[in-house]
């Protein structure tokens, strides 16, 4: 007992002189160690009375706890030191922390939540789909059959035969006319995907898709509708041109040039 207590004494004495984690883990493995102190004063017990065995090894591992105990408090004091050291002494910790800096929209987002704001003051409502669309949707419900030219591989990117990116969002009209009934007044801005690359092109653009379903509706209202939103977004001024055109899925169909 009285070998347990030196050691104990011994071992809270050096471990007060430690100022590293190199020393600590030294005096660990000296005390507390497969080969330690400690263990060499257990192996001794073999010796003892079988009535003294038992008190002298709740004793060894009450030591074993509180040094283990001390040990570890001293790792935590030394960590904290070192951080401490490592703050600059130049460092004034009383100062105010500088604020990050804040991002910005890109031009396509902003340009996108411009029109959004437009149409949903007229009461359009925005309306989303996937990109990565089925046959039907992006070319088949569109009357845009399967002899049409739209569908080469060089204009389309498949993923198999009937996968594909939306090349328009055009399939969003059909999502939608498939879950609503008129009246149905929506846009569907989105990304779109076209085997397309010049200095003019790009693989993948943006568009916005506009659709208004009720009764009595003309193209004078499209006209109208779109006479607005060209004057709300680029100026009162803006003179529009309207020409006539083609596509698969819209009838009559037009094109509009604005000055």
């Amino acid at each position: 007992m009285d070998k347990l207590n030196e050691l104990k004494y011994q071992a809270l004495k050096e471990l007060a002189e430690v100022i590293s984690e190199a020393q600590l883990e030294q005096t660990r493995i000296k005390f507390l160690g497969r080969k330690g102190l400690l263990t060499g004063i257990l192996r001794q017990m073999g010796s003892l009375p079988q009535e003294q065995r038992r008190e002298i090894g709740q004793l060894a591992n009450t030591i074993k706890t509180e040094l283990e105990e001390a040990l570890k408090q001293k790792q935590s004091h030394i960590k904290s030191e070192q951080s401490r050291k490592k703050t600059p002494a130049t460092l004034d910790v009383t100062l105010p922390g500088r604020r990050p800096s804040l991002g910005k929209k890109h031009p396509i987002t902003q340009t996108i939540d411009e029109i959004s704001h437009i149409f949903l003051s007229l009461g359009f409502q925005i309306a989303q789909g996937p990109e990565v669309e089925v046959d039907y949707y992006n070319f088949e419900a569109l009357n845009i059959q399967a002899e049409h030219p739209a569908r080469d591989m060089h204009d389309t990117f498949y993923i198999t035969e009937k996968l594909l990116l939306r090349t328009h969002t055009s399939p969003v009209q059909i999502h939608v006319m498939e879950r609503i009934k008129p009246p149905i007044r929506i846009i569907a801005p989105g990304k779109a995907y076209r085997c397309d690359a010049d200095h003019t092109h790009t693989p993948m653009f943006h568009q916005v898709e506009g659709l208004l379903v009720d009764d009595s509706v003309t193209f004078g209202d499209l006209k109208g509708v779109l006479r607005l939103f060209v004057q709300r977004m680029f100026g009162a001024d803006t003179k529009l041109r309207f020409r006539p055109s083609f596509f698969p899925f819209t009838e009559p169909s037009a094109e509009i040039d604005i000055a």
